[in-house]
């Protein structure tokens, strides 16, 4: 559907597509949730920077990567879903730094940065989505996190401005990204980032990437629909071990179960599962460690939607 079918926007000089009523499923990991009213999925980083430009002031904008920390309640959003995923996306290298759209797969910059002869970048190889993603929450694994390696980021603004920031212009923490001066997501998003990596050698940062892929596949039920981990680790535990303590592997609502393999996976077998599961399934893992350990897990992943 190109975006005249749509009757919403109709720029000539747009040239991603605009899709009407677009069924979220296909666009999350955990293959289940509502219809955006409008999903649009740009051309590249000035074509999305021109599309915000056309929308009226009021709409509401969410931006999605591969939808890996995601759960779109069975209502749906209203509004408009920027698809920020493509293969096409520029990651290359900037004098010593390496530049990546928000677009790009973690796991491409990892590849890339390695294949460039540097070494540091290897754990984005088990971040299963975007860097625009990853830079939001501060995605990290096997001891590392995104904005380690951060240098200065773009923004794409809800006016459709491109505007470089530095490091320094941020809170960071664990699984958290703020703009100092508020909280990020209502007027900004992460349009690309510059990474600094030490030098390193090819063959041994090539060899590093598929042994923690060799470990993420031993470890995670990565055959079945999931969204990866489902809370933040508490300070000194991990939420697995808290989950797995309760006897909650395999505790399923509807089509949604605790992963016997990983406890802080909630995996969708056939994509049965109603997004609706899924949330009751958090909560009862939530209240039920809370009742048990006496430690409240916090969700990792966001929720977002209306109710079906």
């Amino acid at each position: 559907m190109h975006m005249a079918e749509t009757g919403h926007l109709s720029p000539a000089a747009l040239r991603g597509r605009l899709r009407a009523n677009e069924p979220m499923r296909k666009h999350l990991s955990w293959r289940t949730g509502g219809c955006a009213e409008r999903a649009y999925a740009p051309a590249g980083l000035e074509d999305a920077a021109q599309f915000l430009r056309s929308l009226p002031p009021q709409e509401p904008v969410y931006f999605v990567g591969l939808g890996s920390n995601l759960l779109v309640r069975d209502g749906g959003l209203r509004g408009t879903v920027m698809l920020m995923h493509s293969s096409h996306a520029a990651v290359r290298m900037d004098g010593a730094l390496v530049y990546a759209e928000a677009s790009v797969a973690s796991p491409k910059v990892a590849r890339y940065a390695a294949n460039q002869g540097y070494a540091g970048a290897e754990f984005l190889a088990g971040i299963p989505g975007t860097v625009g993603g990853a830079l939001a929450m501060n995605a990290g694994c096997y001891g590392s996190e995104t904005w380690d390696r951060v240098e200065r980021v773009l923004m794409l603004g809800r006016s459709g401005a491109l505007r470089p920031r530095e490091r320094a212009d941020f809170e960071i923490a664990y699984r958290h990204v703020a703009l100092r001066e508020g909280r990020l997501g209502a007027d900004e998003w992460f349009g690309a980032a510059w990474f600094r990596f030490a030098r390193g050698e090819r063959a041994g940062a090539l060899a590093r990437i598929k042994a923690l892929l060799q470990q993420r596949i031993a470890a995670q039920p990565l055959a079945l629909p999931n969204a990866g981990s489902v809370f933040r680790n508490p300070p000194g535990d991990h939420a697995a071990r808290l989950i797995e303590a309760c006897g909650l592997k395999g505790y399923a609502i509807g089509g949604a179960r605790v992963s016997e393999k990983h406890a802080n996976f909630i995996v969708n077998p056939g994509g049965r599962a109603r997004a609706a599961d899924i949330e009751r399934l958090i909560e009862h893992v939530r209240d039920t460690v809370l009742a048990q350990q006496g430690i409240e897990l916090v969700a990792e992943v966001c929720i977002v939607g209306e109710r079906g």
